[in-house]
C-alpha cells in the first residue's frame, strides 16, 4: 500500500466557486477556468515545492484543485522515525535533497533538516475536515501543515502537535474530534487511494490536468504548459 514520495478537495466545485472571496469574483471571472487534482501528502517534501508552483496558477486562472490527499508511508509510527529508515540508496537520498534544497530556494521555503519522518493519517484526515470550513480555512491548514514538518520540525503525526496547530489556526475541537472520528474522511482517504491506482499514479505529487498526467515536483512552466493545453482542448 506504499507510494514511493518523489517530488482543495471540494464536494463538488461549485462548492469551491462559492468560497471565494468577494474582492476576487469580478477578477476571476475574466479568467479561465482551470480544474486540476492533486495527489499529494504532507510528509512529502517534493508536495510541499508542487502545492506552492501549483499555486501561482491562480494568478493566470480562475484555480479549482482536487485535492486528493493519500498516505505515502502508513506503515511509519506517529512517533516519527529517523529519515534513514526509509530505505532509500545514500547517494539517491543526497541527490534529492540537493534537488529538493535547490526547489525549496527558488519557491522562497525555509527548510529544516530533514532528518525524520511520520505518520500523516491524522494530519490528513484534519485537512479533510478543515474542507468543510471553507477555502480559507482548508489553505491555513494545508500550508501550516507543510511549514510546521518542513520549516519546524514538528511531528505532524502527534495528536498534541496537531490539536495546537488547529487551535491557533480557529479550528474548533468539535472539528478536530470529527476529523478523526467521522467515517466520512476515512472513506475519502480510501477512495482517494483508489482512484491513485486506478490512474496508475506511484509517487506524489502527482498533478491531473484532464487526461494529462505529471508526476514530481515539475518546474512551473510545465504546470503552465499542461494548463494551456488541458484548456485548448476543454478537459
Amino acid at each position: 500500500r506504499r507510494l514511493d514520495a518523489i517530488g482543495l478537495y471540494f464536494t463538488d466545485w461549485s462548492d469551491a466557486r462559492r468560497h471565494r472571496c468577494e474582492g476576487c469574483a469580478e477578477m476571476d471571472e475574466q479568467k479561465p477556468e482551470l480544474k486540476v487534482s492533486v495527489f499529494s501528502d504532507y510528509i512529502c517534501p517534493f508536495c510541499y515545492i508542487g502545492s506552492r508552483r501549483l499555486l501561482r496558477l491562480g494568478n493566470e486562472y480562475d484555480l479549482k484543485v482536487d485535492w486528493c490527499s493519500i498516505e505515502i508511508h502508513p506503515e511509519t509510527p506517529a512517533a516519527g522515525m529517523p529519515i534513514e529508515q526509509l530505505g532509500y540508496p545514500q547517494e539517491q537520498w543526497v541527490q534529492m535533497m540537493s534537488a529538493l534544497g535547490v526547489m525549496a530556494h527558488e519557491e522562497g521555503i525555509e527548510l529544516d533538516a530533514h532528518k525524520f519522518t511520520t505518520n500523516s493519517h491524522r494530519a490528513l484526515l484534519l485537512a479533510e475536515a478543515a474542507k468543510q470550513q471553507g477555502r480559507d480555512m482548508f489553505y491555513a491548514v494545508h500550508e501550516r501543515l507543510f511549514h510546521e514538518f518542513f520549516s519546524q520540525g514538528k511531528n505532524i503525526g502527534d495528536e498534541q502537535v496537531l490539536r495546537e496547530l488547529a487551535g491557533e489556526l480557529g479550528l474548533t475541537e468539535a472539528v478536530v474530534e470529527d476529523a478523526w472520528s467521522n467515517p466520512a474522511y476515512e472513506e475519502r482517504l480510501k477512495l482517494n487511494f483508489r482512484r491513485a491506482r486506478e490512474l496508475g499514479i506511484r509517487g506524489t505529487p502527482t498533478y491531473v490536468f484532464g487526461g494529462e498526467l505529471l508526476v514530481g515536483a515539475v518546474p512551473y512552466a510545465e504546470l503552465r504548459s499542461a494548463a494551456v493545453h488541458a484548456l485548448q482542448h476543454h478537459v
